[in-house]
């Protein structure tokens, strides 16, 4: 491209217009990225998705299918591979790090979370990871993109008074049943959907749960939620063998949206957020500062690692303040 004033006239209008009044060293070497960035795309011939990347897209896909990948997750992936490739109107298979770069960097400035941000690089670089590993490039483009680490936020469980004021609401058994199940499995949200009612075992107080990776585990029943299950599946009159279906005719397996409805219904009621990953992160913090160990928490949620499971875990100061009493 011929450079020309009226070139770098625009050049320079564009970046104080990025800028947004902030000229600090960091935003300046981002805004300064982000407009060479676009002088180099649009001086570049646009490449169109070829049927050698379309087939690639779909082995992929296969092969997370494959993996025991939910099809929640591959959905997530599929989004995320879709509107890359949108914004960036590239080949998959022939992008840079810069253009991955720039497409994060774009997705921060359109205000996505860190979190949400952080979750479309791990797509992106599983998708990456999978083509060097089938040989299809040589390296992975995502690995040198570093991501500023932020203070994690502290999500907190619902204390026993929230929780016993939300058994107080007037609700459905089948809702009753499906709280109890969640603060007494720690289960999540899918997996509770997707149970059946042979995967109770009510004379052992347990039921099988199908985790990520169609992994297999055991989950306890305490006696509120074998009361309210009972009670539930008593009151049925269909003969689906979901464990949970919807309210009314044709009683179809509850879906995910279904369960986060209600819950979020039964949390205005509180004024509080409800929903079904805090109530697992409830019954992982009861349960450590009930005296379960660690390790035996992770058996409980199904974590992989340990790791993912103290971060679900939150420690109350009350319980610290108790042992420090005790031990020391």
């Amino acid at each position: 491209m011929t450079v020309t004033v009226e070139n770098v006239n625009n050049f320079v209008n564009q970046f104080i217009i990025l800028c947004k009044n902030d000229f600090s060293e960091e935003n300046i070497k981002i805004t300064l990225f982000q407009c060479l960035y676009d002088l180099s795309k649009d001086s570049a011939a646009l490449i169109t998705q070829s049927e050698f990347e379309r087939n690639w897209v779909q082995k992929f896909f296969i092969a997370k299918k494959t993996e025991g990948l939910s099809l929640r997750s591959i959905s997530l992936y599929s989004s995320i591979l879709t509107q890359f490739s949108k914004f960036i109107k590239k080949d998959l298979l022939q992008c840079t790090t810069d253009d991955i770069r720039y497409f994060l960097l774009s997705m921060q400035k359109k205000g996505n979370q860190d979190a949400t941000t952080l979750n479309k690089k791990r797509a992106l670089s599983t998708f990456y990871n999978f083509l060097v590993q089938e040989n299809v490039i040589v390296k992975n483009p995502v690995s040198v993109i570093k991501t500023a680490h932020r203070r994690k936020k502290v999500f907190q469980p619902m204390d026993d008074l929230q929780i016993e004021t939300m058994r107080d609401e007037p609700m459905p058994i089948r809702d009753r049943a499906i709280i109890e199940l969640f603060l007494s499995t720690g289960m999540r949200v899918g997996e509770l959907c997707n149970m059946n009612i042979d995967d109770v075992d009510f004379d052992n107080r347990q039921c099988i749960v199908l985790g990520k990776g169609n992994k297999e585990r055991i989950c306890y029943l305490n006696a509120k939620s074998i009361f309210y299950l009972r009670k539930y599946l008593k009151q049925r009159t269909d003969s689906n063998r979901a464990l949970f279906v919807t309210l009314l005719h044709p009683y179809n397996r509850l879906k995910i949206s279904g369960v986060e409805i209600f819950l979020r219904k039964l949390g205005r009621k509180q004024n509080i957020r409800v929903h079904p990953h805090k109530l697992r992160r409830t019954t992982a913090t009861t349960a450590i500062n009930r005296g379960m160990p660690i390790e035996q928490v992770q058996k409980l949620l199904g974590h992989e690692s340990i790791s993912t499971t103290t971060i679900y875990a939150t420690v109350n100061q009350q319980s610290v303040k108790d042992s420090h009493d005790r031990l020391l």
